[in-house]
Formats: C-alpha cells, structure tokens, sequence
C-alpha cells in the first residue's frame, strides 16, 4: 500500500468517524470469512460501518473527532463499527453477535465522546432503541386524547342508558 491510498484511507475514515456519534472497537482475530460477511450484513441492516483499519491509520484518522481517545486504546487486531443515528441499534447488533461468535469481542467504544467499556457497550444494548422509545411516546402521547374522548363516550353513554331509564319507566306507567 503506496503513501496516496493510505492517505486515502485516513481521509475516509476520518470523515466517517467525524459523522458517527458512537464507535466501537472490536477484536476479530480468528473469525471466518462467513462470518465476517455476516456481521457486516447485520451492520449494514442497522445502518452500522463495520470495517477493519490498521490501528497506526486509524490513530490518524480519529484525532480531531469525538473519538479520538480510542486511540491510546488500540492493540492488536481491531475492527471499527460506527454508527450515525441509534447508538443502542449498533451496541444490539454487535453485543448479540459476540453471544454468538466465540471468537469475536468487545473491546471498547466510545459514545459521543465519552469512553466505553466492553460492560458499557453491553449495558448500552440493553436499552430500547430509538424506534421503540418513539413509540412509546407516541402511544404515551395519543394515551391522552385517547382517555378524554373515552371519559366523554361514557358519559354521553350514561345519559343515554338514564334517558332509556325514564322512558322505560314512564312506558311501565301508561301501561299500568
């Protein structure tokens, strides 16, 4: 790999951890090629990047960005997932696929600046995730009208059942 595509590759990266909100670092050291396209195509559903940079390139490319304290971090061989919009969407794809994979890991991660464990990033899977808290407010917000309509239906429903009372009651009486 000439200086060019190296430069290349720090720029891209760059850009692509200045974007994401939460970086996580693991250790792939012995994974097959299946499962390695496994896991990029559960990234890829999440709309995670999972990519595999050279640790020296990678320290490059993290300073200037909320993530660049991973970089006193890294050893051995390392794999980058970064993600953009739902940082709980990420650590559940990758917290499920190492219950999976013995041979895949956690190492560490980083949300929005602040450093994550490898507990950090499991106890962060263990949230709900962004679509799932949008639904419940907005099942929480439509909970209200919801009541209020249905306070309002029974007591019209009442005076109703009343009204059927008195008619009743006054039927019985001419009939007497």
């Amino acid at each position: 790999m000439n200086r060019q595509e190296k430069a290349q590759i720090i720029e891209q990266f760059h850009e692509k951890a200045a974007r994401a909100n939460i970086a996580v670092v693991t250790d792939f050291k012995g994974m097959t090629v299946e499962e390695m396209t496994d896991l990029r195509a559960k990234c890829y559903e999440a709309g995670v990047d999972f990519q595999v940079v050279k640790n020296t390139l990678a320290r490059l490319a993290l300073k200037d960005t909320d993530h660049g304290e991973l970089s006193e971090h890294l050893k051995d061989n390392c794999a980058f997932a970064l993600g953009y919009e739902d940082p709980v969407a990420l650590a559940k794809v990758l917290t499920d696929f190492a219950k999976t994979s013995k041979k895949f890991e956690l190492k560490f991660g980083c949300l929005e600046g602040k450093y994550l464990d490898a507990d950090g990033i499991k106890e962060l899977s263990k949230m709900p995730t962004k679509p799932e808290l949008l639904s419940s407010v907005l099942g929480t917000m439509q909970a209200v009208p919801r009541n209020f309509v249905s306070l309002f239906a029974n007591i019209e429903r009442k005076f109703l059942y009343a009204l059927v009372a008195i008619k009743d009651q006054k039927e019985q009486g001419e009939a007497a």
